[in-house]
């Protein structure tokens, strides 16, 4: 059938993994929490279709955690990413183990969705993504090709925030937030210091690629796409900074960077790269009629095909007038996203460059 294997609570897989709930389902996987008798403690589990093609996908996933595991021993900074505990088949499916974390920052935002999170913990959490980056960047040489909320996963350090974290917030499929228990709120529930001491990790490798070898023209969440991946230009870690700024501004705020929507005479790419113009300004011809996709948007340089009317927007006045940011605050929140932003890829900070930035370094 394809379709994802099925676990109940209880079940014991591969004589040592037992279920005690569902974590979260995507497009590809379902993700269990489950309890490994062996070790005392408790793991997801990623749990593959049984589509064909999805073995590869997890094949090459398994190669890049295992990758990520083995240079961990070499850089601190691996911390900041999941790490591969086991993998194994089962009949029908095909499925591997990361360590588990816990909810994500999505879930976490369900809670600040009005305002955006706290910046302490937003510049706390960017941080640790940026240094995630640099590793997966410089030591492993893979792009991670998905970085967005949902797999930004918080890990509690003390057995009590862990607790907290498993027992208060279940995420399912990314988009619903759901808090257990009676009238509970994780707001009234995570004191400030109990948010400052919430790690984050980067985690699903599975939409990722080697620097030297991409899988697909067409990677990323659409909210947080690259403008070089939207044209169908050459792509590379520059990628992931360009969606780490999406990822930075929709933590802070509380809504997406760029959330392009499709039209009765345009679809949802040109919305995408009209919103990005009215943000960021006109794209330089260069880069422009620099692929094979030139005719898909406009019509000559600076001139979008099907749609003509744009409201130029600037990053201070977003956060100021629609955010209620001080004007000292947006000018020093934009200075650290806009070289993120950057048109060329070559251009554009690397997430060394962003960490010594004075906004998230202060």
């Amino acid at each position: 059938t394809g379709g994802p294997h099925p676990m109940q609570k209880g079940e014991v897989f591969n004589t040592r993994y037992q279920v005690l709930h569902k974590l979260g389902c995507g497009a590809f996987a379902t993700v269990w929490l489950c309890q490994d008798m062996r070790m005392k403690k408790q793991v997801a589990v990623k749990v593959l279709k049984s589509r064909e093609g999805f073995a590869e996908t997890a094949q090459d996933e398994v190669a890049f955690l295992r990758c990520v595991t083995c240079m961990k021993k070499k850089d601190l900074a691996g911390e900041n990413i999941v790490c591969l505990l086991d993998d194994f088949r089962m009949i029908g499916e095909n499925g591997f183990h990361i360590l588990v974390l816990g909810p994500s920052i999505r879930c976490l935002m369900g809670n600040y969705a009005a305002q955006g999170l706290p910046l302490p913990f937003v510049k706390k959490s960017l941080q640790q993504v940026l240094a995630g980056l640099h590793f997966l960047h410089k030591c492993c040489r893979i792009i991670h090709a998905d970085i967005k909320p949902e797999n930004i996963l918080l890990y509690g350090c003390s057995k009590r925030l862990q607790r907290l974290l498993m027992d208060t917030l279940s995420c399912d499929q990314g988009t619903e937030v759901r808090l257990k228990g009676a009238g509970s709120n994780l707001g009234n529930q995570l004191e400030e210091s109990d948010l400052m001491s919430i790690k984050v990790k980067i985690a699903d490798l599975g939409s990722a690629c080697w620097t030297y070898k991409p899988f697909s023209k067409e990677i990323q969440t659409q909210p947080y796409r690259a403008l070089e991946v939207l044209l169908g230009l050459d792509y590379g870690t520059p990628a992931d900074i360009w969606s780490t700024a999406c990822l930075a501004f929709e933590m802070a705020t509380g809504e997406c960077l760029f959330d392009p929507q499709p039209g009765k005479y345009f679809s949802r790419d040109d919305d995408h790269v009209a919103r990005i113009i009215e943000l960021l300004g006109r794209i330089p011809p260069q880069i422009v009629f620099s692929w094979n996709k030139s005719t898909k948007f406009f019509s000559r340089p600076g001139a979008l095909l099907r749609l003509s009317r744009l409201f130029p927007r600037s990053l201070p006045g977003i956060l100021a007038d629609r955010h209620g940011w001080t004007p000292w605050e947006a000018a020093a929140f934009a200075a650290f996203l806009l070289p993120a932003l950057h048109y060329e890829p070559e251009r554009r900070a690397s997430a060394a460059q962003s960490l010594r930035h004075p906004w998230i370094a202060a």
